[in-house]
Order: structure tokens, then sequence, then C-alpha cells
């Protein structure tokens, strides 16, 4: 079995819709894909309708964004019950506020010289979650950067650039207990990441193992090889799962889906800890 468990549709920030999503990872040679848009299950509908006959399963989740000490980060949810009240209420107050500070940013864009509006942003995200994905999409079309890479950097939306603002994101350890309330699984996602200069520290991921962390994910694209056997070790130390994911955006990112994947075993624990839904096979 092939299975990437981190991937986006435009329901939040990847290009590809939820029924092209399901169709891209049947033709990566995937039997498992979860869906993890930031924030939202509003692809959940599409996906699950575009399944009919692929023989892919999908893993319904989502990717919350949360905030340890001064340091961003992203913690992925499975097979959650979308209806259970807190959750959704904590997901709707992140997914309300990305709206505030995309105005916000754009606004200092453009007092730093760069010709974009907000309706140029909205037409670019559709039905989708605004986020720094489309501000940065807004910028290559308006010329001021070559590449949607090339607008994270310091000068305009990287973590502390000159045009970020903070947006609201949950305490991390709050996040964790919500998705196991919701019949959840939690899982940190890309844990290594360098955010703000600065990666997570063992203790906050030991500080989120007890309160019911399921595993980090560990082979991902933002990991080199010293980063990655470093979280294996910690995750054995933990008693944490270790998992594989692309994080895949569509044309947004060059990575691919499947490029990295996790172990069937791993997964079917994973699955066997959650109690607010079930994988649906097409």
């Amino acid at each position: 079995m092939r299975i990437d468990l981190h991937a986006h549709s435009n329901a939040s920030d990847g290009t590809d819709s939820p029924a092209e999503l399901v169709a891209a990872a049947r033709a990566a040679g995937l039997d498992v894909v979860a869906l993890t848009d930031h924030d939202t299950v509003a692809g959940y509908g599409e996906a699950t309708a575009a399944l009919a006959g692929t023989g892919l399963t999908l893993v319904p989740g989502a990717e919350l964004s949360c905030r340890a000490g001064e340091i961003s980060m992203h913690l992925l949810a499975y097979l959650f019950d979308p209806a259970e009240p807190e959750f959704a209420a904590e997901r709707d107050a992140v997914r309300g506020d990305r709206f505030r500070r995309g105005r916000a940013i754009v606004e200092r864009c453009r007092e730093l010289g760069a010709p974009i509006s907000w309706e140029q942003v909205e037409r670019i995200a559709g039905e989708g979650s605004v986020g720094r994905p489309h501000i940065a999409s807004a910028l290559v079309e308006a010329g001021v950067v070559a590449t949607v890479s090339d607008a994270f950097t310091a000068d305009w939306l990287a973590n502390g650039g000159r045009a970020d603002v903070r947006k609201h994101e949950t305490d991390p350890v709050t996040a964790v207990r919500l998705v196991r309330a919701a019949g959840g699984v939690p899982v940190f996602a890309h844990p290594g990441a360098v955010k703000r200069g600065q990666t997570v520290s063992d203790q906050v991921i030991a500080d989120l193992a007890a309160a019911g962390l399921a595993a980090l994910e560990v082979d991902h694209m933002d990991h080199d090889e010293p980063t990655r056997a470093h979280l294996r070790g910690l995750a054995g130390e933990l008693g944490l799962l270790v998992t594989g994911s692309s994080d895949y955006h569509g044309h947004r990112k060059t990575v691919r889906l499947g490029e990295w994947t996790t172990d069937p075993a791993v997964y079917e624990a994973l699955v066997a800890q959650a109690s607010g839904a079930k994988p649906v096979t097409g």
C-alpha cells in the first residue's frame, strides 16, 4: 500500500479541486490519501463523491494553525467528528481570522509598493480559505516576484517578514485535546520546519505527547536527514508513531503526491485510535 497522509485542495491553499486531488492520487499510484485542508472540512463532500469506482481510500482530516510561544506550527487532525461543537468553533475562529489577516497583509504589500488588490486575492482563492499562498500568487501575477516561493522571504510574506501579520492560532496542547475530544487523531505536521528562525523544542513535543499527540510527521520535504534521524529518535523515546507525507499543494509547490509515504502498519495504528470518523473507500 502507498499512503500519503497530507494533501491540500483548493478548499484551502491547494490548486487542485477536491475531485482533481482524488484523480491525481490515483494517477500517482496511491492507495490512501488524506485531505487535510487548513482549518476547514469544506472539500470533504466533493472528494468523497469523486471516489466512486476508484478503489482509493480517503482519510478525512484538516491541518490546524497553532502557536507554541512565538513559533507557528501546524497540527494534522485525522478522522474527527466534523460536527463536534467545540472543535468546529475553534476551526471557525481560525478560518475567520484568515480573512482579517489576508486583508491586512494585502494592505502592507500595497504600502511596500506591490500593485495587488484584495479583489485579486479573492479571485485567486475562489471558494477556498484565503491564505498567504493566494497573496503570493497575486504578487507573482503583478510581477513583484518570479515564483510563489520567492514571496516567502523576509522582504514579503515569510513569518516575521515586512508584510507579515499575525493571525489567531490555537495553543497546541489545547488543539491536541480538542482533536481527541472530537474522536480524532492528532499528528504534529513537519515538526522540524524552521519558523521565525526557530524550531519547536523537544520539550514542547514532549508536552504534546503527554496531552495525547499520536505521531510526528518525520518524512517531509522540509526535513533534512539529520532532522529526520533526530525526530525518529524523539518519537521512539516518547512512544509516538512516525508518518511520512508529501504536503501536496498542486502546482504551488514542487513536491509530488506520494513523494513521501506512511508505513501501512502505522496507518492502521492511527485509524485504530479514531472514533469520530472512518476512512472512505471508493
